[in-house]
């Protein structure tokens, strides 16, 4: 892209605030001259940020690759998720000891200096192992492309979610014919579903899990609610902030009447009460294996479409190419294509975690219309709420880190909703004319356009 290269000092001194703990560990994962497997002339080096249920499903993905390409030595590397490992991939990226494949978050990709830190797909290659754009959703293909280059692969999407007790709801008459929960279309409806709840459930316990004092779950519900409403955050330029404050004001007052209304218990342990019998929570799809681990009679659709809209928070892991000098030539590089791609057609397993396979040929499939809760919620992959394209986006990224407390302290009573919208939009208008750490530029100079 004729952009100047990035050295591991300029990287560090850019980076400023994040999390660079440990960050000279890459070395011991770089490219190194250990023996080939048994049997393969080809290795792919592949960092990723999978713990607990996700990382026994990646593993067992990985094994079945390793099977039916036993020519390819796939030497895979779990680091700590969250900013010590972008911090860790950016700098083996500009240092030139970068694996040959890795795994972002697709909200951080636009800040992550495609062409510098991050290569293209090849879509030549991509081809050649099955994958077409034609089989993904649009817009989530599309946030992985920047400057018409390919530079996130799609793995999934992984949304915020409304579960609910079926027995609880039951009691209520809260349940449709076909055993799920009634549709809500207003806030009315949601609020008197709620009350109608609350004097089924058990004494002693919460009506609903909101996280009210995580910054990043409260963000994301806002993002949610305040796209139901049709609320825009920037101009297509980059260069002004349309964030409207009337309607922040409307979502925050919501979130809020959650707490006033006595339908939650500030700091109670959201997972635990509904195990307990809370009739509902919202939480992150992973906890799918939680749940049904523990043998609820329970189901879990996509956030109430409280202001008529639908539109659920969602993230999308992605595989992604980090920077390498040699790139494009190598049996590596050919390997790494044929390893995503493998990984995304295969991704039932992957499922299994709670998570929405991108490949949508997995979708149709009768393995996949079987699983329980995740054919309730597939819908979510048409209605995304997503952040805004932009460098300071993305899951653990400034945007999360900047809005997110501030969310917190207008649903918490802290501060007023109006006054906290009014406060939102003066931090937006600051970080739009930030610059990114990783390039100098800012977000109108990034050329993030699909």
């Amino acid at each position: 892209m004729g952009r100047p290269g990035l050295n591991r000092r300029q990287l560090l001194a850019g980076m400023g605030g994040l999390t660079v703990a440990g960050s000279f560990g890459f070395a011991a994962l770089g490219t190194g001259a250990d023996a080939l497997a048994s049997g393969a002339d080809t290795r792919v080096r592949y960092w990723n940020l999978f713990s607990g249920g996700d990382g026994y499903n990646m593993i067992s993905m990985l094994d079945s690759f390793r099977e039916d390409n036993p020519g390819i030595d796939v030497k895979d590397s779990t680091l700590q998720w969250g900013n010590p490992f972008y911090t860790k991939l950016a700098m083996a990226a500009a240092g030139n000891r970068a694996p040959d494949l890795g795994v972002m978050h697709m909200g951080r990709v636009t800040g992550f200096s495609p062409g510098r830190l991050l290569d293209a797909w090849d879509m030549g290659l991509l081809a050649k192992y099955g994958v077409r754009e034609e089989d993904y959703n649009p817009a989530l293909w599309n946030r992985g492309v920047i400057d018409g280059k390919l530079y996130a692969l799609p793995l999934d999407i992984h949304v915020q979610l409304c579960f609910y007790r079926k027995d609880v709801l039951k009691k209520a008459d809260l349940l449709g014919d076909d055993g799920r929960m009634i549709p809500v279309t207003s806030t009315t409806e949601w609020f008197d579903v709620l009350k109608k709840a609350k004097k089924a459930q058990k004494k002693g316990l919460q009506t609903i899990g909101l996280w009210t004092n995580d910054q990043n779950f409260q963000w994301w519900f806002f993002v949610a609610f305040y796209t139901q409403l049709g609320g825009t955050w920037f101009d297509d330029a980059n260069t002004e902030v349309t964030f409207d404050t009337d309607k922040a004001t409307e979502v925050l007052e919501f979130l809020r009447r959650h707490v006033t209304d006595g339908y939650v218990i500030p700091g109670a342990p959201t997972g635990e009460q509904f195990v307990n019998g809370a009739p509902f929570t919202w939480e992150g799809n992973w906890s799918v294996p939680v749940f049904s681990g523990a043998e609820l009679d329970y189901g879990a659709t996509p956030l109430p479409s409280v202001f008529g809209k639908q539109a659920t928070h969602a993230e999308s892991h992605a595989f992604v190419l980090p920077h390498q000098s040699g790139r494009g030539g190598t049996t590596d590089n050919e390997a790494a294509h044929r390893l995503a791609a493998y990984i995304v057609q295969h991704a039932q397993q992957w499922a299994a975690g709670g998570h929405i396979p991108a490949h949508t040929p997995t979708l149709s499939t009768d393995a996949y219309k079987k699983l329980e809760p995740q054919n309730e919620y597939v819908s979510a992959m048409d209605h995304q709420a997503t952040e805004p394209k932009v460098w300071f986006a993305g899951s653990t990224g400034v945007l999360a880190q900047d809005l997110g407390p501030v969310v917190v302290s207008s649903t918490m009573g802290s501060a007023k909703p109006d006054a906290v919208a009014r406060r939102m939009k003066s931090r937006l208008t600051t970080l739009l004319a930030s610059k990114n750490p990783m390039d100098g530029r800012t977000a109108a100079q990034g050329g993030a356009v699909a």
